[in-house]
């Protein structure tokens, strides 16, 4: 996995916001310590480092920004995280997905867990 280039608190500054569009239309800016916590939830006693998940947050942003676009779709950016935390544990997919996709029965869930096949 490409970890892409880690930005500072100074460097972000400078760029332009990401904004994510929810599926009620609204939006709001891109917030890594939100999507750390989140990660930080599906991961939790699973032994991955902090340090890993900020990579994860890392490519995702590098390649959003180098898009070129300024705004991202939930459903883009939540797929965004599931195909990286699919490499890095299973757990913690199943985990991120049942919240995201806010499952409502075992037929999701088992549909989740098929996506794990490889």
């Amino acid at each position: 996995m490409n970890c892409g280039a880690r930005f500072t608190t100074y460097e972000r500054h400078f760029e332009s916001p990401l904004i994510v569009i929810k599926n009620s239309r609204s939006s709001e800016p891109f917030d890594r310590q939100k999507l750390m916590r989140g990660l930080m939830t599906a991961t939790k006693k699973r032994g991955i480092p902090p340090a890993r998940l900020e990579a994860l947050i890392d490519n995702i942003e590098s390649e959003l920004r180098n898009t070129l676009k300024n705004e991202v779709r939930s459903t883009v950016l939540g797929e965004m995280v599931l195909e990286r935390l699919r490499d890095i544990d299973d757990v913690a997919y199943i985990r991120f997905a049942s919240v995201y996709k806010d499952f409502k029965n075992a037929d999701e869930f088992k549909n989740a867990l098929a996506k794990l096949d490889h």
